[in-house]
Formats: structure tokens, C-alpha cells, sequence
């Protein structure tokens, strides 16, 4: 069943020949922030339109993935009498996964243990399963060496310069500020060691803009040839598998995709110790962690990968092991499943009242 039946998620249905369901277009509340009115439509005519839906269809689990569906489903899961999976992917001081999800919720699921609701006003024990995100193999592997001789040629740079990228939206939690900053200083102590970064993303609609940050700050560094905006770029494996690094400073990430689709590919990771990176990464054979916020540490991680043919292919060929091993989709629906076997053998109402010890 679909709400929106003209978006990305209807095309894959149908490429997949998923058969799959539309609802009538209806008043719901955003995930964050809305009116007095918006609220009383809401209450009126789409809560009882939803839940009657869920009766009518029987339903027995309605499983939620983002803050809109969170509210607007979940409660009208509950008033349906069915049983409500909450699947968080965002930060651990979320309201609705500390709020609102404690109190509707049958199951808890999120993508990381740093991404578990922090101070939840009512205890999720027994009730919550750490189950991290799937991830598609890639088909075809892109030939290193000729991704990266393609990158470099549109940079116009010697085929011997070391890329080093970051690939994500530029926003503060990822720090891309920070990341041009070890570029320039990985330079200044290295100068021997040719490298080029590569910004590959751009700030989302409706974010603080930090790309014109990022230019001005390349600009005062004398930065302009050294760090490289390459903007969106779609499939992104060609441009990782061209990278000899993946930096990611981010902090308070709850699972970073861009993080295992590169161990996938065998590129190496340095990463802060922080967020959902721990858990992907084991320090020193799948790739690096290091202290967030801290330029000097990303130094040692860098040179050694760089310097080091031998280091550097065994870390890639851990991490490929490893993600394939861990993130498959097969294990991903069956832990779900197991999630939902869960919720069925809890009645509704009792749910509600559950307070047992012992995460799942």
C-alpha cells in the first residue's frame, strides 16, 4: 500500500512486479511542525479514514520508517486495533522515538545502537531490536584503475595523485568544513604525496548552505586545485571505486550508506570513532576510526594507506568480506521478520502495557 502512488517507490514496485495499493490524497501532519487546523483535520477525517482503511484491509502490523509516517500511521495503527513496528534511522534525541514512540508502539526498530531513543519517557526494554540497514551487492565491480584514470582526466592531474573523498550532503553533521581542512593539512605535512579531494554532493533544499563556506574556505586556504566540487553524481560507485580513501568526519551519524557501499567496493575507510561508525568499522582491519573533530587524527590513518600498497589492499579486502557478510537483504528480512513474529505474539492492547527486561 501506497500513499503516494507517482513516486520513486511506485516505479520499483513495478519494475519488480510488485502489486501494491494507493489511498485517496488526504490532510496529514508533517513530521515536524504544524497548525492548530492541521491538527483538527487530522483528528476529524484522516486519523478515522486511516484507521478504517486498516480495519477494512486487516492489516495486522503497520510498519513506519520515517517522522511523517511515524505519526500519522502510527496512531491510527493503534486506534485500528493493529500492531505498530516503529523503524527509527535518525539521532538518538529524536522527540517522536523518545515521545511519542514509547507510547505506540508494539516494536522498536533502529538501524545502530548509537541510534537507540536516548532518554525515552517510557522503557522500551523488550521491546526494541538493533537491526542495521540493508544494502544491495553491486553487480558489476568497477575496474579501479580505469574509474580512476577517467576521474583524474577530467581533473586534468597527473595519473600518480592520491583521490581522497568525501560523499555526502554538506551539511554540519558531516562536516565537509573539516574535511577540507585535513586535506590542507595532510598536504602541508606530506607534501611529497600528491593527493586531490573530492567533494562529491551538495547542500540539500531547505539546509544551511555550506558549499559557499566550503569555496570560501578553499580560497583563503589556497585550496582551489587541491580540493575539487564535483556536485550530484549518479551511480556514485564509479567515483568510489576511483577513490583511494573514503573520509568521513561526520559526527552523529546513525548508519552512513556511503560508509558500507564503499567497504562493498573495497575502498578504504578512515572514519570518526563516533555515530554508527563503530559498528560498521572494526579499527584496523576494516578500515580506520579516529577522534572526531580532530584533523591531526586522520594524519597517521592517510599516510600509512597511502604509503602502504600491502595495508591498503588488505584493509579493502576485509571490508569487502565484511560487507558482504553483514548486509546482506536476505538477513535483513529475516531479522524483521523475526520483529514482526514478535509483535504478532504480543496482543495489542497488552503491548501497550508491556514493561519486560531484555533487549532483542
Amino acid at each position: 500500500m501506497l500513499q503516494d502512488i507517482t513516486g520513486p517507490l511506485a516505479d520499483f514496485l513495478k519494475m519488480e512486479g510488485q502489486p501494491f495499493m494507493g489511498l485517496p490524497p488526504l490532510t496529514t501532519l508533517p513530521a515536524k511542525g504544524t497548525t492548530w487546523g492541521g491538527v483538527a483535520t487530522y483528528l476529524t477525517s484522516t486519523l478515522p479514514h486511516l484507521s478504517r482503511f486498516i480495519r477494512e484491509q486487516r492489516f495486522d502490523i503497520i510498519h513506519t520508517n520515517d517522522g511523517r509516517t511515524h505519526i500519522n500511521w502510527g496512531i491510527a495503527a493503534r486506534f485500528a486495533g493493529a500492531r505498530l513496528v516503529w523503524h527509527h534511522r535518525g539521532d538518538p534525541d529524536a522527540k517522536g522515538a523518545n515521545i511519542l514512540g514509547p507510547f505506540i508502539a508494539d516494536r522498536m526498530v533502529t538501524v545502530s545502537r548509537f541510534s537507540r531513543p536516548k532518554h525515552p519517557i517510557r522503557s522500551l526494554n523488550g521491546r526494541l531490536s538493533v537491526i542495521h540497514s540493508p544494502f544491495d551487492h553491486p553487480l558489476d565491480i568497477p575496474d579501479r584503475a580505469a574509474a580512476k584514470a577517467k576521474l583524474l582526466e577530467e581533473l586534468g592531474l597527473a595519473p600518480d595523485t592520491h583521490v581522497l573523498s568525501f560523499i555526502g550532503g554538506l551539511i554540519e553533521r558531516k562536516r565537509p568544513l573539516l574535511f577540507i581542512n585535513i586535506i590542507e593539512r595532510f598536504r602541508r605535512e606530506h607534501p611529497h604525496i600528491p593527493i586531490v579531494g573530492c567533494v562529491f554532493g551538495n547542500s540539500p533544499a531547505g539546509s544551511h548552505d555550506l558549499e559557499f563556506a566550503a569555496r570560501a574556505l578553499c580560497v583563503e586556504r589556497g585550496l582551489d586545485r587541491i580540493v575539487r566540487f564535483m556536485g550530484f553524481r549518479s551511480p556514485i560507485e564509479p567515483f568510489l571505486a576511483a577513490t583511494d580513501v573514503l573520509v568521513v568526519p561526520a559526527i552523529g551519524e546513525p548508519f552512513g550508506r556511503t560508509l558500507i557501499e564503499a567497504m562493498f567496493l573495497g575502498t578504504p575507510v578512515v572514519a570518526t570513532d563516533h555515530g554508527g561508525n563503530p559498528e560498521a568499522i572494526e579499527n584496523g582491519r576494516t578500515g580506520f576510526l579516529v577522534a572526531p573533530e580532530d584533523t591531526k587524527a586522520f594524519m597517521e590513518p592517510l599516510w600509512r594507506l597511502l604509503s602502504d600498497p600491502s595495508l591498503w589492499a588488505r584493509i579493502s579486502q576485509a571490508a569487502r568480506k565484511q560487507a558482504c557478510f553483514s548486509y546482506s537483504t536476505q538477513q535483513h528480512v529475516e531479522k524483521v521478520m523475526e520483529v514482526y513474529g514478535q509483535a504478532l505474539r504480543t496482543p495489542a492492547a497488552a503491548s501497550l502495557a508491556c514493561n519486560t527486561t531484555g533487549e532483542k
